[in-house]
């Protein structure tokens, strides 16, 4: 006949375990009990033996009670007028729970007779006492033998040594009078009836010397109260994402290594103790195992009980501005797409896109330096730069790709998005920095232990991985002294958000990602949270503890066959001439990589007794050659305002024609904006002209101004001039230089009377 589990009407904890199955945490069921069921195989012989012998050694004889036992127990009970004894047999008392029985009357006690028969009927001795032992009351809010063995000894059921064995095989017979709740330690009743039962299992099994000596040590039972409560913001998010998805899970494997977490939590603690003088209170971080994406540990925040914080907050999984963090994926991109090398040189000079003009950190310019001193010093006009010349994907497009969610769209952004101006949560910024330690490969981050990676999403090509990350291994780090003793390279990089809102710091740590966040979860700036100042001490302190404690290896050691190394005139990134003064070298990927013949430094003929160039380009015993630095007309004042100011070349103009025409970089308009609407009110026309510039070569004297083929006037360089249009329109604006080297910028004004 259909007959139910035994197990149907028990609500189960949920246990949790780190991947070395330290518990980390045991939950209530929901009838608020802890209950964890234990099939028979699972639970120590020697328990089962004790509690034989204890309940009912005829258990596999009788059918559901025992007649003997009964009328014993009625004797004592109400004939000799003894203490109570029930003479309930192991089936009469999981009856007597499983259907909740009154059975302190003959008739209730009549009930339960027959209802342990039931039992015999539909289920085998085994299932009848694997129940019984889930079914079993084990003192407080404790029931089955696998809750009470793991919370009075914090170990399964099957790993019971024969004291603890012994133990809990009596303690179901009165568990609230055989245990101190608030010492933890066993009553003398408790050590008696197990000492008792110990003598029986002598006669029994027999024994010897150790184990005798084993029950002569005192003891002590682990109270619910003292369960472990670790990783709660981790554990959390388990239990949330089974409760959207449905799932009830009564056991958890995570990914979680209970020491890392140690370690992390220690580290963060210590730093907030050292650093709540400058307002820094809180804390979180994030440490993945790349080799298989699995989370190695995680802290939410930097005391979960601290409502001040919003301690129960969980930090690592809620949208923050990422500052600069996310900057070396721009520079990848820009690598993938051959827009630069990391010694191409790239401008830090004031600059507008279109409408959009931003500034650095630190309000200042440094002029012309090489893409990978751009990325080190987190300078913001390289980066917006190049993000403004990224194609397919775009910067937007390649976010989108990895997944960030809860994007707006792209115009929302625009390019400030290079500058944190998107949210991510901190385990996006960690997958982010995981797909460069694999090569270019995204994973889905793991959890628990059974998850698997999902697939791979190849956004980057192992070349280009490899050049950021070499890029990257150059940022000082915060602790130099200790650097200087460490031979693995560190691949990391900081971000700050507008207002000084959050800190980061990011890195590949050996084998890890590492992911370190400062912050107020209220969304209130604090001029400490910088993150090279407060998250990369952070983030050191923990890179330290685990170079100390893990044997780490570095995932970018292999130099990939797509990658050449190649020299270069650091002057401009180029390659290099006879007549480079700067040398250097870069990494480059042959047919993608920009590699052209330098032209910063020019050979100039010049003629001895006049000192100016030789027209025809003719060597003769009268001439010489000088080498002149030829930089544009923006970074000549970058020199000019730093005190440094450049050697001009020579003019050309006493020279019917030029010979170096097509040497050189061609102008570039500053102003007006591309594609920009300038409103222009009639009565006011003389301070709302629009304003013509442009960026030149050094070896440009004079710009020549057009609007739609129309003449408008000419500047010298490094000269702005000012235009009027005569109506409302669409206009092509056209400078050439005295080169013949030309740009061109689309803008509409908007004339009104």
């Amino acid at each position: 006949m259909p007959h139910p589990k035994l197990s149907d009407n028990l609500f189960l904890s949920t246990a949790i375990y780190d991947q070395n199955g330290a518990l980390l945490r045991l939950t209530l069921a929901k009838d608020e009990r802890y209950r964890v069921y234990t099939p028979l195989n699972k639970i120590s012989n020697d328990l089962i033996k004790g509690v034989l012998l204890h309940e009912d050694k005829w258990f596999y004889y009788h059918f559901g009670f025992n007649p003997v036992s009964l009328i014993r127990g009625g004797w004592i009970s109400y004939v000799k007028k003894g203490s109570k004894q029930g003479g309930s047999t192991i089936t009469m008392q999981l009856a007597r729970m499983y259907w909740k029985l009154n059975t302190r009357s003959v008739g209730g006690k009549f009930t339960q007779i027959l209802r342990s028969i039931q039992l015999e009927v539909f289920y085998s001795k085994d299932e009848i006492l694997e129940a019984y032992m889930n079914y079993a009351p084990y003192g407080r809010n404790i029931e089955g033998i696998g809750a009470a063995s793991l919370i009075y000894f914090d170990k399964s059921p099957d790993k019971l040594t024969l004291p603890e064995a012994l133990a809990l095989a009596v303690l179901p017979q009165s568990p609230s009078y055989r245990i101190d709740k608030n010492t933890g330690y066993v009553s003398e009743k408790l050590t008696k009836a197990r000492d008792e039962l110990f003598e029986k299992w002598c006669g029994v099994y027999g024994t010897d010397e150790l184990t005798s000596a084993l029950f002569r040590l005192p003891f002590s039972l682990r109270q619910p109260e003292n369960l472990p409560f670790r990783a709660p913001h981790f554990i959390e998010q388990l239990l949330k994402d089974d409760f959207n998805a449905g799932i009830i899970n009564t056991k958890i494997d995570t990914t979680l290594d209970l020491k890392l977490q140690t370690l992390l939590e220690t580290q963060i603690h210590s730093y907030i103790n050292r650093n709540s003088n400058r307002g820094i209170n809180n804390a979180a971080a994030l440490l993945i195992d790349t080799k298989d994406m699995s989370v190695a540990a995680a802290v939410g925040s930097a005391d979960y009980f601290n409502n001040d914080i919003g301690g129960q907050i969980n930090g690592f999984n809620i949208k923050r501005s990422p500052g600069s963090a996310l900057k070396p994926f721009i520079y990848a991109l820009a690598i993938e797409q051959g827009l630069i090398h990391p010694m191409s040189v790239l401008k830090d000079v004031s600059t507008s896109f279109s409408s959009y003009s931003p500034e650095n950190f630190d309000n200042r310019f440094m002029g012309p330096l090489s893409a990978s001193q751009a990325l080190i010093r987190s300078r913001n006009i390289p980066a917006v730069y190049l993000n403004n010349r990224l194609k397919k994907p775009n910067f937007y497009a390649f976010l989108k790709q990895a997944q960030i969610s809860k994007m707006a769209s792209e115009s929302h952004y625009g390019l400030a998005l290079a500058l944190g101006g998107g949210e991510v949560t901190m385990l996006e910024m960690a997958r982010l920095y995981a797909m460069f330690a694999n090569g270019g490969v995204m994973r889905e981050i793991r959890m628990r232990k059974e998850q698997s990676a999902g697939d791979d999403i190849e956004l980057l090509s192992k070349e280009t991985v490899f050049i950021t990350l070499d890029m990257l291994s150059n940022m000082p780090r915060a602790d130099s002294s200790a650097a200087e003793k460490q031979k693995l390279p560190i691949y990391w990089k900081t971000g700050t958000s507008w207002g000084f809102r959050d800190a980061w710091s990011a890195g590949i740590v050996g084998q890890y990602v590492l992911v370190v966040w400062l912050g107020n979860f209220d969304n209130s700036g604090n001029p400490a949270f910088v993150g090279a100042d407060s998250a990369a001490p952070l983030f050191f302190n923990i890179v330290n503890s685990l170079q100390a404690t893990q044997k780490l290896y570095d995932v970018n050691k292999i130099i990939p066959n797509g990658v050449k190394m190649v020299d270069v005139c650091l002057s401009s990134g180029d390659l290099v001439t006879v007549w480079c003064k700067r040398k250097g070298k870069s990494w480059f990927i042959p047919g993608v990589s920009p590699i052209k013949v330098d032209t910063v430094y020019r050979p100039v003929l010049i003629d001895k007794k006049t000192n100016l160039p030789v027209c025809n380009g003719k060597k003769s015993a009268n001439t010489k050659i000088e080498i002149y630095e030829y930089y544009s007309s923006d970074i000549l004042d970058i020199f000019k305002h730093a005190g440094l100011p450049k050697r001009e070349p020579p003019s050309m103009e006493h020279c019917k024609q030029n010979f170096d025409l097509n040497i050189g970089i061609n102008p570039s308009i500053t102003s007006p904006l591309k594609n920009t609407i300038y409103t222009i009110r009639k009565e006011n026309e003389a301070k709302e002209r629009i304003m013509l510039s442009a960026v030149t070569d050094a070896n440009v004297k004079m710009l020549y101004w057009f609007a739609n083929d129309e003449y408008i006037g000419s500047s010298e360089q490094s000269k702005s001039i000012f235009w009027l249009p005569k109506k409302s329109g669409r206009f092509e604006i056209r400078v050439v230089d005295d080169h013949g080297r030309s740009d061109m910028q689309n803008m509409q004004a908007v004339i009104i009377q």
